[in-house]
């Protein structure tokens, strides 16, 4: 039985990232998963590999940022231009050994020991790099997920959803989970970005669950908090919390890097 802190976009935001992990330790976490896109964005991709790799995860996955930074495909298919300046810039800031940790990352794990199952996109189509927005897409998944907890990330928007048992079936099987994407009133601004907060969700038997962590690094869900979670084998719960940080600072670091201004200005408003 263990704590595992789910980490997930961290997008070389040491701001940011340094925060959970004081969060972390202040709640005994034991081990430590990473759900891809260390790199991207924002301004020290290098020293959020060498925080990472540092707690020595139990299981890491490559995001799309990830894969684009550490191979040769210069396309960047998908990505808009500022992303697509971050991904070149980033390039240029890793070591070779880096690049080839990035590179040989999984799309897809299964967590030795445990009945999670970790992927930054999607189970069907992890290399496709689609989102998870809502229970259409969330039924794509659980037709691929053989474990009872799915992790994922990639949209930087928290949502997660529970699948029923058989037994239990009723003419909605799969149920987007209240709160976990947002405050109770779907779309009201979070109280005070300045405070820590969390939720909690219990584990139930025969119940099927799929959780977006949100964004460490780059939220987008206009709560420009740093977004992740613990899930607690010992007390079969998982919990989401939204952590402030000192965002003018990765701010500076962004600007400093020749980056675009927009990367800077979306993290305080967190979209």
């Amino acid at each position: 039985m263990a704590k595992y802190a789910i980490l997930s976009d961290i997008h070389a935001n040491t701001d940011a990232f340094s925060a959970v992990l004081e969060k972390c330790g202040e709640e005994g976490i034991d081990k430590y998963i990473c759900l891809g896109d260390t790199v991207g964005y924002n301004a020290e991709p290098s020293e959020c590999i060498e925080m990472l790799r540092a707690v020595k995860p139990v299981a890491v996955v490559k995001g799309n940022h990830d894969e684009y930074a550490s191979n040769d495909d210069g396309s960047l298919e998908g990505f808009n231009p500022h992303a697509k300046k971050a991904v070149l810039w980033t390039k240029e800031q890793l070591t070779q050994d880096e690049l080839e940790w990035l590179a040989g990352l999984p799309y897809r794990a299964t967590v030795q020991g445990t009945n999670m199952t970790i992927v930054h996109a999607t189970l069907d189509s992890p290399d496709n790099w689609g989102y998870i927005f809502d229970a259409h897409h969330a039924t794509d998944n659980f037709a691929y997920q053989f474990t009872q907890l799915c992790f994922c990330g990639h949209s930087h928007v928290p949502i997660a959803f529970c699948k029923k048992p058989i037994s239990s079936m009723t003419e909605n099987p799969i149920d987007e989970i209240p709160g976990w994407a947002y405050d109770p009133e779907e779309g009201v601004f979070p109280k005070d970005v300045n405070e820590a907060d969390s939720l909690t969700v219990s584990i139930q038997t025969g119940f099927k669950y799929l959780f977006n962590v949100g964004s460490i690094g780059q939220p987008r869900n206009r709560d420009p908090r740093a977004s992740f979670a613990i899930y607690d084998s010992s007390e079969k719960t998982v919990t989401r919390y939204r952590i402030p940080y000192d965002i003018a600072s990765a701010q500076r670091k962004i600007l400093a890097a020749g980056l675009p201004e927009r990367l800077a200005l979306r993290l305080e408003t967190g979209n």
